[in-house]
Protein backbone atom coordinates (compact mmCIF):
# COMPACT_ATOMS: atom_id res chain seq x y z
CA UNK A 1 0.00 0.00 0.00
CA UNK A 2 1.32 3.46 -0.92
CA UNK A 3 1.07 6.21 1.66
CA UNK A 4 0.91 9.76 0.33
CA UNK A 5 2.43 12.21 2.76
CA UNK A 6 1.56 15.83 2.24
CA UNK A 7 4.50 18.16 2.74
CA UNK A 8 3.67 20.78 5.40
CA UNK A 9 3.41 24.36 4.15
CA UNK A 10 4.01 27.77 5.67
CA UNK A 11 0.25 28.03 6.11
CA UNK A 12 0.32 24.87 8.26
CA UNK A 13 3.14 26.37 10.37
CA UNK A 14 1.23 29.63 10.75
CA UNK A 15 -1.86 27.73 11.93
CA UNK A 16 0.12 25.65 14.43
CA UNK A 17 1.96 28.69 15.81
CA UNK A 18 -1.10 30.96 15.77
CA UNK A 19 0.57 33.70 13.73
CA UNK A 20 0.20 35.35 10.35
CA UNK A 21 1.67 33.76 7.24
CA UNK A 22 3.98 36.77 6.76
CA UNK A 23 5.41 36.20 10.25
CA UNK A 24 6.37 32.63 9.33
CA UNK A 25 7.96 33.89 6.11
CA UNK A 26 10.05 36.39 8.06
CA UNK A 27 11.27 33.74 10.48
CA UNK A 28 12.08 31.22 7.74
CA UNK A 29 13.99 33.79 5.69
CA UNK A 30 15.80 35.37 8.64
CA UNK A 31 14.15 38.75 8.22
CA UNK A 32 13.89 41.26 11.10
CA UNK A 33 10.71 42.45 12.76
CA UNK A 34 9.64 39.34 14.70
CA UNK A 35 9.63 39.33 18.51
CA UNK A 36 11.87 36.61 20.02
CA UNK A 37 8.93 34.89 21.77
CA UNK A 38 6.97 34.74 18.51
CA UNK A 39 10.01 33.48 16.56
CA UNK A 40 10.48 30.74 19.14
CA UNK A 41 6.84 29.70 18.73
CA UNK A 42 7.23 29.59 14.95
CA UNK A 43 10.44 27.55 15.15
CA UNK A 44 8.73 25.08 17.51
CA UNK A 45 5.91 24.66 15.00
CA UNK A 46 8.45 24.14 12.19
CA UNK A 47 10.16 21.41 14.21
CA UNK A 48 6.88 19.71 15.15
CA UNK A 49 5.57 19.65 11.59
CA UNK A 50 8.89 18.88 9.91
CA UNK A 51 8.50 21.89 7.63
CA UNK A 52 11.26 22.54 5.07
CA UNK A 53 11.67 25.71 3.05
CA UNK A 54 10.75 25.38 -0.64
CA UNK A 55 13.86 26.62 -2.44
CA UNK A 56 12.09 26.39 -5.78
CA UNK A 57 9.60 28.98 -4.54
CA UNK A 58 12.49 31.03 -3.18
CA UNK A 59 14.09 31.03 -6.64
CA UNK A 60 10.88 32.30 -8.23
CA UNK A 61 10.47 34.97 -5.57
CA UNK A 62 14.05 36.27 -5.20
CA UNK A 63 15.95 34.95 -8.22
CA UNK A 64 18.46 33.30 -5.85
CA UNK A 65 19.04 29.58 -5.30
CA UNK A 66 20.73 29.84 -1.88
CA UNK A 67 23.78 28.03 -3.26
CA UNK A 68 27.37 29.03 -4.06
CA UNK A 69 30.13 27.21 -5.92
CA UNK A 70 33.76 26.75 -4.83
CA UNK A 71 36.36 25.77 -7.44
CA UNK A 72 39.73 24.80 -5.96
CA UNK A 73 42.78 22.81 -6.99
CA UNK A 74 42.41 19.63 -4.93
CA UNK A 75 40.01 19.11 -2.03
CA UNK A 76 42.37 16.38 -0.75
CA UNK A 77 45.10 18.94 -0.01
CA UNK A 78 44.88 20.04 3.66
CA UNK A 79 45.34 23.68 2.62
CA UNK A 80 42.26 23.56 0.40
CA UNK A 81 40.16 21.48 2.78
CA UNK A 82 40.75 24.06 5.53
CA UNK A 83 39.86 26.88 3.16
CA UNK A 84 36.76 25.03 1.98
CA UNK A 85 35.52 24.49 5.52
CA UNK A 86 35.86 28.21 6.28
CA UNK A 87 33.80 29.05 3.16
CA UNK A 88 31.20 26.46 4.14
CA UNK A 89 30.84 27.95 7.63
CA UNK A 90 30.08 31.40 6.20
CA UNK A 91 27.68 29.93 3.63
CA UNK A 92 25.87 28.10 6.44
CA UNK A 93 25.46 31.37 8.34
CA UNK A 94 23.69 32.71 5.24
CA UNK A 95 21.48 29.60 4.86
CA UNK A 96 23.29 28.77 1.64
CA UNK A 97 24.51 25.45 0.26
CA UNK A 98 28.16 25.08 -0.83
CA UNK A 99 29.00 23.08 -3.97
CA UNK A 100 32.69 22.18 -4.40
CA UNK A 101 34.79 20.89 -7.29
CA UNK A 102 38.52 20.31 -7.95
CA UNK A 103 40.24 21.71 -11.05
CA UNK A 104 43.44 19.63 -10.68
CA UNK A 105 45.38 22.74 -11.81
CA UNK A 106 43.84 22.30 -15.28
CA UNK A 107 42.53 25.56 -16.86
CA UNK A 108 40.02 23.73 -19.05
CA UNK A 109 38.65 21.72 -16.16
CA UNK A 110 38.36 24.92 -14.11
CA UNK A 111 36.33 26.51 -16.92
CA UNK A 112 34.08 23.45 -17.25
CA UNK A 113 33.43 23.31 -13.49
CA UNK A 114 32.77 27.03 -13.20
CA UNK A 115 30.31 27.09 -16.09
CA UNK A 116 28.64 23.90 -14.79
CA UNK A 117 28.00 25.69 -11.49
CA UNK A 118 26.63 28.67 -13.42
CA UNK A 119 24.32 26.38 -15.39
CA UNK A 120 22.95 25.14 -12.06
CA UNK A 121 22.22 28.76 -11.19
CA UNK A 122 24.45 29.20 -8.17
CA UNK A 123 24.22 32.71 -6.76
CA UNK A 124 27.98 33.21 -6.64
CA UNK A 125 31.40 31.65 -7.13
CA UNK A 126 34.63 31.47 -5.17
CA UNK A 127 37.49 30.42 -7.42
CA UNK A 128 41.10 29.40 -6.81
CA UNK A 129 42.18 29.90 -10.39
CA UNK A 130 44.18 27.55 -12.57
CA UNK A 131 43.55 29.63 -15.69
CA UNK A 132 45.19 32.92 -16.66
CA UNK A 133 42.13 34.08 -18.61
CA UNK A 134 38.74 34.43 -16.93
CA UNK A 135 37.03 36.44 -19.65
CA UNK A 136 34.70 33.47 -20.09
CA UNK A 137 33.06 34.56 -16.81
CA UNK A 138 32.11 38.04 -18.01
CA UNK A 139 28.69 37.03 -19.46
CA UNK A 140 27.84 35.19 -16.23
CA UNK A 141 28.87 38.14 -14.08
CA UNK A 142 26.86 40.48 -16.32
CA UNK A 143 23.88 38.19 -15.71
CA UNK A 144 24.24 38.71 -11.95
CA UNK A 145 26.52 35.91 -10.69
CA UNK A 146 29.01 37.26 -8.14
CA UNK A 147 32.62 36.00 -8.22
CA UNK A 148 35.48 36.23 -5.73
CA UNK A 149 38.99 34.89 -6.34
CA UNK A 150 41.16 33.54 -3.56
CA UNK A 151 44.83 32.50 -3.19
CA UNK A 152 45.57 33.74 -6.74
CA UNK A 153 44.24 36.72 -8.74
CA UNK A 154 41.94 36.40 -11.77
CA UNK A 155 43.23 36.81 -15.30
CA UNK A 156 41.99 39.57 -17.60
CA UNK A 157 38.97 40.54 -15.47
CA UNK A 158 38.34 42.70 -12.42
CA UNK A 159 36.93 40.90 -9.36
CA UNK A 160 37.31 40.80 -5.58
CA UNK A 161 40.51 38.94 -4.66
CA UNK A 162 41.89 37.63 -1.35
CA UNK A 163 45.57 36.64 -1.23
CA UNK A 164 48.33 35.82 1.20
CA UNK A 165 51.41 38.04 1.14
CA UNK A 166 53.43 35.31 -0.57
CA UNK A 167 56.45 37.42 -1.46
CA UNK A 168 56.89 38.87 2.02
CA UNK A 169 56.33 35.47 3.63
CA UNK A 170 59.12 33.92 1.55
CA UNK A 171 61.39 36.87 2.34
CA UNK A 172 60.81 36.28 6.04
CA UNK A 173 61.52 32.56 5.76
CA UNK A 174 64.79 33.02 3.85
CA UNK A 175 65.82 35.90 6.13
CA UNK A 176 65.36 33.54 9.07
CA UNK A 177 67.80 31.06 7.52
CA UNK A 178 70.24 33.88 6.76
CA UNK A 179 69.95 34.97 10.38
CA UNK A 180 71.00 31.48 11.47
CA UNK A 181 74.24 31.93 9.53
CA UNK A 182 73.40 30.27 6.21
CA UNK A 183 74.60 31.80 2.95
CA UNK A 184 74.03 28.98 0.47
CA UNK A 185 70.25 28.43 0.56
CA UNK A 186 68.37 26.28 -1.93
CA UNK A 187 64.83 26.86 -3.19
CA UNK A 188 62.41 24.02 -3.92
CA UNK A 189 59.07 25.11 -5.38
CA UNK A 190 56.23 24.47 -7.76
CA UNK A 191 56.07 25.35 -11.47
CA UNK A 192 56.90 29.04 -12.10
CA UNK A 193 53.69 29.74 -14.05
CA UNK A 194 51.70 29.25 -10.84
CA UNK A 195 51.10 32.66 -9.27
CA UNK A 196 51.94 31.66 -5.69
CA UNK A 197 55.09 29.77 -6.74
CA UNK A 198 56.36 32.77 -8.73
CA UNK A 199 55.72 35.24 -5.88
CA UNK A 200 57.44 33.00 -3.32
CA UNK A 201 60.45 32.57 -5.56
CA UNK A 202 60.61 36.36 -5.92
CA UNK A 203 60.66 36.63 -2.12
CA UNK A 204 63.54 34.13 -1.98
CA UNK A 205 65.53 36.12 -4.56
CA UNK A 206 64.74 39.41 -2.77
CA UNK A 207 65.98 38.11 0.59
CA UNK A 208 69.19 36.71 -0.88
CA UNK A 209 69.86 39.96 -2.78
CA UNK A 210 69.19 42.07 0.34
CA UNK A 211 71.84 40.02 2.16
CA UNK A 212 74.29 40.41 -0.73
CA UNK A 213 74.25 36.69 -1.46
CA UNK A 214 74.41 35.44 -5.05
CA UNK A 215 72.16 32.55 -6.08
CA UNK A 216 73.69 29.67 -8.00
CA UNK A 217 71.19 28.32 -10.60
CA UNK A 218 71.84 24.79 -9.33
CA UNK A 219 70.29 25.77 -6.00
CA UNK A 220 66.81 26.42 -7.51
CA UNK A 221 64.22 23.87 -8.62
CA UNK A 222 60.79 25.02 -9.82
CA UNK A 223 58.69 22.27 -11.39
CA UNK A 224 55.77 19.94 -10.56
CA UNK A 225 57.25 17.88 -7.75
CA UNK A 226 57.38 14.18 -7.00
CA UNK A 227 59.78 12.10 -4.93
CA UNK A 228 62.23 11.41 -7.76
CA UNK A 229 62.34 15.08 -8.80
CA UNK A 230 63.07 16.15 -5.25
CA UNK A 231 65.78 13.48 -4.84
CA UNK A 232 67.53 14.71 -7.99
CA UNK A 233 67.17 18.35 -6.94
CA UNK A 234 68.68 17.76 -3.51
CA UNK A 235 71.54 15.71 -5.00
CA UNK A 236 72.31 18.59 -7.36
CA UNK A 237 72.04 21.24 -4.64
CA UNK A 238 74.31 19.40 -2.23
CA UNK A 239 76.74 17.76 -4.66
CA UNK A 240 78.28 20.72 -6.49
CA UNK A 241 81.29 22.87 -5.64
CA UNK A 242 79.09 25.19 -3.52
CA UNK A 243 76.68 22.85 -1.72
CA UNK A 244 73.70 24.40 0.02
CA UNK A 245 73.47 24.24 3.80
CA UNK A 246 69.79 25.22 4.02
CA UNK A 247 66.60 24.79 2.05
CA UNK A 248 63.49 26.93 1.63
CA UNK A 249 60.45 24.98 0.40
CA UNK A 250 57.75 26.83 -1.53
CA UNK A 251 54.70 24.85 -0.32
CA UNK A 252 53.64 22.07 2.03
CA UNK A 253 54.03 19.35 -0.61
CA UNK A 254 57.59 20.42 -1.35
CA UNK A 255 58.33 20.41 2.38
CA UNK A 256 56.91 16.92 2.92
CA UNK A 257 58.83 15.49 -0.05
CA UNK A 258 62.05 17.20 1.06
CA UNK A 259 61.73 15.92 4.63
CA UNK A 260 61.16 12.38 3.36
CA UNK A 261 64.22 12.53 1.09
CA UNK A 262 66.44 14.12 3.72
CA UNK A 263 65.48 11.36 6.14
CA UNK A 264 66.14 8.62 3.57
CA UNK A 265 69.48 10.03 2.40
CA UNK A 266 70.88 11.09 5.77
CA UNK A 267 71.46 14.64 4.54
CA UNK A 268 71.32 17.32 7.23
CA UNK A 269 70.07 20.71 6.08
CA UNK A 270 68.35 23.56 7.84
CA UNK A 271 64.84 23.87 6.43
CA UNK A 272 61.96 26.35 6.43
CA UNK A 273 58.73 25.52 4.59
CA UNK A 274 55.98 27.77 3.25
CA UNK A 275 52.63 26.51 4.65
CA UNK A 276 52.11 24.80 7.96
CA UNK A 277 51.08 21.15 7.91
CA UNK A 278 49.79 18.49 10.26
CA UNK A 279 52.49 16.79 12.39
CA UNK A 280 55.04 19.53 11.58
CA UNK A 281 55.76 19.75 15.30
CA UNK A 282 56.24 15.98 15.71
CA UNK A 283 59.09 15.30 13.26
CA UNK A 284 62.68 15.63 14.47
CA UNK A 285 63.65 18.40 14.40
CA UNK A 286 60.21 19.99 14.31
CA UNK A 287 59.62 21.96 11.12
CA UNK A 288 59.88 25.75 11.07
CA UNK A 289 57.27 27.18 8.69
CA UNK A 290 55.78 30.31 7.20
CA UNK A 291 52.09 29.86 8.02
CA UNK A 292 49.23 31.32 6.03
CA UNK A 293 45.89 32.28 7.54
CA UNK A 294 44.17 29.63 5.42
CA UNK A 295 40.85 29.80 7.24
CA UNK A 296 41.00 33.58 7.02
CA UNK A 297 41.42 33.41 3.25
CA UNK A 298 38.27 31.31 2.92
CA UNK A 299 36.23 33.26 5.46
CA UNK A 300 37.03 36.70 4.02
CA UNK A 301 36.43 35.52 0.45
CA UNK A 302 33.03 34.14 1.44
CA UNK A 303 32.10 37.29 3.35
CA UNK A 304 32.99 39.41 0.30
CA UNK A 305 30.84 37.15 -1.87
CA UNK A 306 27.78 37.48 0.35
CA UNK A 307 28.28 41.24 0.55
CA UNK A 308 28.08 41.30 -3.25
CA UNK A 309 24.98 39.11 -3.19
CA UNK A 310 23.43 41.58 -0.73
CA UNK A 311 23.87 44.39 -3.26
CA UNK A 312 27.38 45.81 -2.65
CA UNK A 313 28.37 47.68 -5.83
CA UNK A 314 31.79 49.05 -4.73
CA UNK A 315 34.81 48.63 -7.05
CA UNK A 316 36.65 45.30 -6.93
CA UNK A 317 38.77 44.89 -3.81
CA UNK A 318 42.18 43.29 -3.26
CA UNK A 319 42.84 42.03 0.27
CA UNK A 320 46.28 40.63 1.17
CA UNK A 321 46.67 38.74 4.43
CA UNK A 322 50.00 38.61 6.29
CA UNK A 323 51.83 35.36 6.97
CA UNK A 324 53.70 34.46 10.16
CA UNK A 325 56.91 32.65 10.98
CA UNK A 326 56.53 29.68 13.35
CA UNK A 327 59.91 28.70 14.80
CA UNK A 328 60.18 25.01 15.73
CA UNK A 329 63.79 23.91 15.20
CA UNK A 330 64.51 22.87 11.62
CA UNK A 331 65.28 26.41 10.48
CA UNK A 332 67.63 27.05 13.38
CA UNK A 333 70.20 24.35 12.56
CA UNK A 334 73.58 26.04 12.20
CA UNK A 335 75.61 25.72 8.95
Amino acid sequence: MTVNRVRPTMKDVAGRAGVALKTVSRVVNGEPGVRPQVAERVNSAIAELGYRRNDGARLLRTGQTASVGLVLEDIGDPFYSTLSRAVEDVAHQHDSLLLTGSSDEDPERERELTLAFCARRVDGLIIIPASENHAYLLPEMAAGIAAVFVDRPPGLIEADTVLSDNRRGAQDGVAHLLGAGHRRIGYLGDAPQIYTAARRHEGYVDAMAAAGQPVDPSWVTMTPLDRETVARALARMTGGPAPVTALFCGNNRATALALRELSASGLRLALVGFDDFELADLVTPATTVIAQDTAGLGRIAAELLFQRLAGDQDPARLIELPTRLIVRGSGEIAP
